[in-house]
């Protein structure tokens, strides 16, 4: 159940509410059994979550049907993987004798760290020292285009900042195993501590920052569901002023999060990393529960009925309700199975069977907590709850009053905001899921301005074997034409280069010296068989065949600046898409394919714009579809989608004016919110409908406001401020995800309460027939 429920149930039918009565009597009967069974599960769900992995892997942030993980496999296939760290640091005296010295024992000891396979620098070409004769000697011009060749990948343009390519070992798994040597983490850290050591030393590249995510949201997602079972426990002391009823939804909470876990270990699914979300929504909607049957029991305690006789009243009340507000839950969280972006399908599936353990958490919990011992039997008041009382009263005659001023003003802020979602962008620099202030973002601000930029890319080109010089000749000119037109707006306005490196092959067989087009094919063909292992390993893999078809591909190593804007972004890989088909159409299904990390998140974030409005599309439909059947008329669950769904547009609204890009976070907050927040309007249609066959629609939504009116507020300040822990994290997306929910719920609050009433009002003459009779 969700956190805005009341204890008015929906209209059932009388075996319904039989069915209720008999499971809530159950329940309390066999309440220490039924806690016994609760420690059992819990018990047997921690140990199974000890199994429970993280996907550390960028493809599993896509749907494995995902044609654009297709090139990216056979680049992984072809090439090796894409396990590289780059550890830079800066040296003034780098084009020495002795800076080059130094360069050379750092790459020495660098590939000494267990789990680096080989290192590659500046020290390493066939030059040795004389690589920094660039201006005198005989090797001067060799030198020179050396220099030029690794430029933006090994060496700064202004040649003091020093790179050390350290291509990782193959790994077996996450975790060391005896003889299996070091995990990634390991390797990782060892070489971290070692550049801490060299003047504005660090280390960066995806294996570095996947790590460091995962790292970062597994600390997170411990932290964050404890911070917000704090919150929102403090919420609830506050309101009810019981330890007793602070204990009961934390026991509530703890049982939903290690079942679930427990039951993600078994079927074999991973954390993904908006997986740290994933605790504090199961607290929130634990808290949010609980907070009902609170209120309820409470209710029934001051008019003097027997603890548990409450308990068990309260349960048969709150049945229906409850189910109801899961069932909202569980389609506006399953509606995120219907996106393509692997982590948020996941999340889906993740918090709707988090959902779903709520409600059996319920039952085997509360009763025997609710009941066990003497001490500090019943929830109190809250303070100030009197004022809340004429408040809520003096809300309801200005809304009878002045019903259609109200709306329209409802309306023109919501078209207002609406506006700006013209404007709404997506977030395609992968470092701004980061703080600022974070190890990874240093890293590749040093790497995105010191050395040619943070995107890194690749175009894989079909070739033949043998591979001859006309084949090299194509793949230079297809790299020329890539450094020529691939052009984005300079700061003058003026078309400046995109692509702040492009290699191939044919690029490092042309730097050396007096060597003809037919004497570098020999060359290159002897690089293919693997016959030189004396090569570089970043010269290795620029040639290669796909032991999958056996087809021959050369590598064009593509660099772009990572912090650009997304439109920026889409034009750059368009470019370079249009022309390697100009230069390479596909020939016996075979054609030049664009891709790399920089695409494939940019891809990626493309689809979270498309994905939300999906999402919130068949969540949106089903909560109608359920509302719909619950009340038996489609024009009320029409009603109860309008102020659950303005809130939403007003949020993304003032995201595109603000310029705040949408990204992973973000993306699920349409879904997500409409689950959590329609089931305030559900209870207070209810509370309304039943007092309407009593009076006038005046009377009825002054009874609605100080039932379910109570009920949803302080459900939603639980709500509300157990998101706010969501703000303290390291990840972005999950900080965006908790301070849009927060507002969007405080939205859905405020629609409940004054546009939701004022509907109701006005198609009241409508309604009075359909009004359940009792």
């Amino acid at each position: 159940m969700s956190a805005s429920s009341h204890p008015d149930a929906l209209p059932q039918p009388a075996p319904g509410s039989s069915f209720a009565s008999r499971l809530s009597a159950f329940l309390v009967d066999r309440r220490l059994g039924l806690a016994v069974l609760a420690v059992a599960i819990t018990a047997g769900a921690v140990l199974l979550s000890k199994r429970l992995e993280f996907s550390r892997s960028i493809d599993a942030m896509f749907d494995r049907s995902d044609p654009a993980l297709v090139p990216y496999a056979r680049m992984t296939r072809t090439f090796g993987s894409n396990e590289t760290v780059l550890a830079a640091y800066d040296d003034p005296q780098l084009f020495t004798a002795e800076g080059i010295a130094r360069l050379r024992a750092l790459a020495t000891e660098l590939g000494s760290v267990p789990g680096v396979a080989s290192t590659t620098s500046l020290a390493s070409t066939p030059l040795g020292d004389a690589i920094v004769d660039l201006d005198r000697g005989l090797a001067a011009g060799w030198a020179r285009r050396l220099v030029s060749l690794l430029e933006g990948y090994l060496v700064g343009a202004d040649h003091r900042t020093a790179g050390i390519a350290c291509t990782l070992e193959p790994r077996d798994g996450t975790a060391a195993r005896p003889g299996k040597g070091p995990t990634r983490k390991q390797t990782i850290t060892a070489l971290r501590e070692r550049m801490q050591g060299m003047p504005a030393g660090t280390i960066a590249g995806e294996p570095v920052m996947l790590l460091d995510g995962f790292e970062m949201l597994q600390r997170d997602g411990n932290l964050l569901g404890t911070g917000s079972g704090l919150l929102a426990g403090a919420v609830l002391l506050a309101c009810f002023r019981s330890i007793r009823w602070l204990v009961v939804p934390l026991a509530v909470v703890l049982f939903s999060l290690w079942t679930t876990r427990g039951l993600l270990a078994l079927t074999g699914l991973k954390l993904t990393m908006v997986s740290t979300m994933l605790s504090a929504m199961i607290t929130v909607v634990g808290i949010g529960t609980v907070t009902h049957v609170i209120v309820e029991f409470r209710r029934l305690r001051g008019l003097g009925m027997p603890a548990a006789d409450a308990v068990r009243s309260a349960f048969t009340t709150l049945f229906w309700p409850v189910a109801g507000a899961i069932a909202t839950d569980v389609i506006g969280f399953g509606s995120l199975t219907a996106s393509n972006v692997g982590p948020v399908h996941d999340f889906g599936i993740m918090t709707s069977v988090g959902a779903v353990t709520v409600l059996v958490a319920m039952g085997l919990v509360v009763p025997f907590l609710a009941l066990a011992g003497r001490f500090d039997p019943d929830p109190r008041m809250a303070w100030g709850e009197g004022s809340l009382d004429r408040g809520l009263d003096a809300l309801v005659g200005w809304i009878v009053r002045h019903p259609l001023p109200i709306l329209a003003a409802a309306a023109a802020v919501t078209i207002a905001a609406m506006t700006g979602m013209r404007w709404l962008t997506v977030e395609t620099d992968f470092t701004k899921n980061f703080r600022r202030s974070s190890a990874t973002v240093k890293a590749y601000d040093m790497v995105e301005s010191r050395l040619g930029g943070a995107g890194v890319w690749d175009v894989l080109v079909p070739a033949t074997e043998p591979i001859d010089d006309d084949q090299l000749d194509a793949a230079d000119h297809f790299a020329d034409r890539l450094r020529r037109e691939v052009v984005v707006p300079g700061p003058d306005g003026l078309a400046a280069p995109a692509l702040t490196k492009v290699m191939s092959v044919v690029d490092v067989v042309s730097a050396a010296p007096l060597l003809p087009r037919k004497a570098q094919a020999l060359l290159v063909n002897a690089m293919l068989r693997q016959e030189d292992d004396r090569q570089p390993a970043f010269v290795r893999s620029l040639v290669g065949r796909d032991p999958q078809d056996g087809g021959i591909w050369l590598r064009v190593m593509l660099r772009a600046h990572e912090r650009q804007p997304a439109a920026a972004k889409r034009a750059i890989i368009d470019q370079v898409r249009r022309i390697a088909a100009e230069e390479y159409p596909a020939t016996d299904g075979r054609a030049a394919e664009v891709t790399g990390f920089f695409v494939l998140l940019s891809q990626l974030v493309d689809r979270l714009l498309a994905d939300q409005w999906l999402t919130f599309l068949i969540a949106a439909v089903g909560i109608f579809l359920l509302l719909a059947a619950s009340f038996g008329s489609p024009l009320l669950a029409a009603i109860a989608l309008v102020p659950n769904s303005l809130p939403i547009f007003v949020v993304l609204g003032l995201l595109g004016w603000f310029g705040e890009p949408i990204n992973m976070g973000t993306a699920m907050i349409a879904a997500v919110s409409m689950g959590l927040s329609v089931d305030s309007s559900i209870h207070y249609i209810t509370a309304f409908r039943r007092r309407l066959v009593e009076g006038d629609h005046a009377a009825a939504l002054e009874t609605a406001h100080q039932t379910a009116g109570r009920a949803m507020i302080f459900s939603t300040l639980a709500l509300v401020i157990g998101f706010l822990a969501l703000t303290t994290s390291g990840f972005m997306p999950t900080v965006s995800f908790g301070w849009l929910s927060a507002l969007t719920l405080l939205g859905g609050l405020v629609g409940n309460l004054v546009v939701l009433p004022v509907l109701l009002a006005l198609t009241s003459p409508w309604l009075r027939g359909d009004s359940p009779t009792g």
